[in-house]
């Protein structure tokens, strides 16, 4: 009896807290199992990036070409710096969490107050900033066309060296079809919207440009997208097939649609991350302001939302690095 007793004694000894193994209480232990499946999680989806990025590195779109809005600021090429204030601003959000955790631990309810509402701007600011990216990418700016084997043929002024939108050159005309709808006949199927012009309406706009070269897709040895001559261009603008504007899970007039793909999937399922630690971060925060953490005489929950807000945190640098950098 007495030996069980003692094993009993030293066994709580070992975990330091009886019911709090190792000194950390079970709710702290279930957000750090939670913190590591999702880890390995999104460790798989990067890993499957990586592996179809290497496959096809030699039409795999440059972030730079890609990701160059500024909001407010039309028409200036802005590559990476939006994106680089929203890293700011997630990053700020959770040095603002680790000062409120540490108002929690002395009891400063003023200042878990102030601190947590500035995480919640940030996390809000930085999902919204998301959102207004996707639209973007999902909108486009200059339209490119698809050839009958899946290239994309993007256009660029040979003198200036700057890319060209469709607007700029495709010559409009209505005797092309128009997309079927319901007003035109009794037997109506649905279909989706057509691209702003034609591809025969951009084949005769930059015949007529003798300017317009075609950028492919295609990667030469130094990294930069390899462009035709204007000669070529004119024979490869025939094997057109397919006006694309914008990207989706189909198409993507940045190059590979592997890119956006991954693209809308990881930054999508990071970006639900960072909405429900904003929602969570609602909640524990008006908590707070009744004062339900200081009748219970600690700010543990705090701490346990503030755990998994590093977590978001820290696999956006990784998204950044691989999406954004590499």
């Amino acid at each position: 009896m007495s030996s069980s007793i003692s094993t009993q004694i030293e066994e709580e000894d070992l975990w330091g807290g009886g019911n709090k193994p190792f000194g950390a209480s079970y709710g702290k232990l279930m957000m750090w199992f939670f913190i590591v499946s999702d880890a390995l999680t999104f460790s798989g989806f990067l890993v499957a990036y990586g592996f179809s990025r290497f496959k096809n590195i030699d039409s795999w779109p440059i972030a730079d070409e890609v990701f160059t809005h500024f909001p407010f600021l039309h028409g200036v090429d802005a590559p990476m710096y939006y994106v680089a204030l929203m890293t700011f601003i997630l990053i700020f959000s959770s040095v603002t969490m680790v000062l409120a955790v540490d108002a929690g631990h002395h009891m400063d309810k003023k200042k878990v107050v102030f601190y947590m509402a500035l995480t919640i701007v940030g996390g809000a600011v930085f999902v919204g900033s998301q959102a207004w990216e996707w639209i973007g990418f999902i909108k486009g700016e200059y339209g490119a066309v698809e050839t009958r084997g899946g290239q994309i043929f993007q256009f660029e002024n040979a003198k200036t060296g700057k890319r060209i939108a469709l607007k700029d050159f495709a010559i409009s005309n209505p005797k092309y079809r128009e997309r079927h709808e319901s007003k035109d006949g009794i037997w109506f199927i649905g279909e989706s919207s057509l691209p702003s012009y034609t591809v025969q309406e951009v084949i005769d706009g930059f015949s007529l440009n003798s300017d317009l070269i075609i950028k492919t897709e295609k990667i030469d040895e130094k990294g930069h997208k390899i462009r035709l001559s204007r000669e070529a261009s004119l024979e490869q603008i025939q094997q057109a097939n397919y006006v694309v504007e914008g990207a989706n899970l189909i198409r993507n007039e940045y190059g590979n649609r592997l890119f956006a793909d991954f693209f809308f999937f990881i930054t999508g399922f990071h970006g639900f991350h960072v909405f429900s630690g904003v929602i969570i971060n609602i909640i524990i925060f008006f908590n707070v302001l009744i004062g339900t953490y200081e009748r219970r005489g600690h700010y543990e929950m705090v701490e346990k939302v503030g755990l998994y807000w590093h977590f978001v945190d820290l696999v956006w640098v990784f998204v950044f690095t691989f999406f954004y950098l590499v």
